[in-house]
């Protein structure tokens, strides 16, 4: 079933995570207006490609463990729906809300869409990763977006490129963002009341953070070293004529 004549596509990316992504499928599956909802399993090492067809999602499998961003490039090559929403599988409530996302896209208000969490107090972190992300969007493109980490976004698939996806481990977010707005792409933040498993202030979580920074570094370093590349050019160019 479309919505205002747009069919609806889920990709959810998913990584060891057969303990949450049945609950997330289960509630997509029972929404109207998504035509088809699809677990692109990287490499997992439990059950989560046996959960996740069990509860109503097409799988496709990759080979080994690659990284979020290669899975979801599979997804979007796999789906071609005119929507594509893009959904973290640890969703514990509120994936019906995912049309908050897709409806500013239907009524052509938007051709992108992030989700943005409210607040939590006494979990987390520090805030350096969110920092960094604030800072870096605006260094890089002049803009500020609130939920530029978010992993809930839904898109206009013919406003996505391939280059959207050439980023490694927790950057992809960071990079895509990055990349729809340097392309003019109209995009809108809207408030919704998901909730996901919370990274702690343990070891593990410390560590989740730490890489978080890097791979968000490394992408503000690359597509600054893009940005004055493009600027020579320019100039270059300019001097000649």
């Amino acid at each position: 079933m479309s919505l205002n004549g747009y069919d609806i596509g889920v990709i959810i990316p998913a990584y060891n995570e057969e303990v949450y992504i049945g609950h997330t499928i289960e509630t997509l599956v029972s929404l109207p207006y998504i035509d088809r909802i699809l677990v692109v399993d990287d490499g997992s090492e439990d059950n989560t490609a046996y959960v996740a067809a069990s509860a109503g999602a097409y799988v496709l499998s990759l080979p080994q463990n690659r990284g979020k961003a290669l899975a979801m490039k599979r997804g979007y090559e796999a789906m071609h729906t005119h929507v594509l929403v893009f959904l973290d599988a640890d969703i514990t409530e509120g994936a019906c809300q995912i049309i908050k996302l897709i409806e500013p896209i239907c009524e052509r208000k938007a051709e992108a869409v992030i989700a943005r969490f409210p607040m939590t107090t006494g979990q987390g972190g520090f805030g350096l990763v969110r920092a960094l992300a604030a800072k870096g969007l605006y260094f890089l493109t002049g803009k500020t977006l609130t939920g530029v980490l978010s992993g809930q976004r839904a898109i206009l698939r013919k406003a996505i490129n391939d280059s959207f996806f050439e980023y490694k481990g927790f950057g992809i977010e960071f990079g895509m963002t990055a990349d729809m707005l340097l392309q003019n792409i109209q995009i809108i933040e809207v408030d919704v009341n998901m909730k996901h498993r919370t990274t702690g202030r343990d070891y593990k979580g410390f560590l989740h953070r730490y890489r978080q920074f890097i791979d968000i570094f490394l992408v503000i370093i690359k597509k600054t070293r893009e940005k004055n590349f493009s600027k020579r050019i320019a100039t270059t160019q300019k001097e000649q004529d």
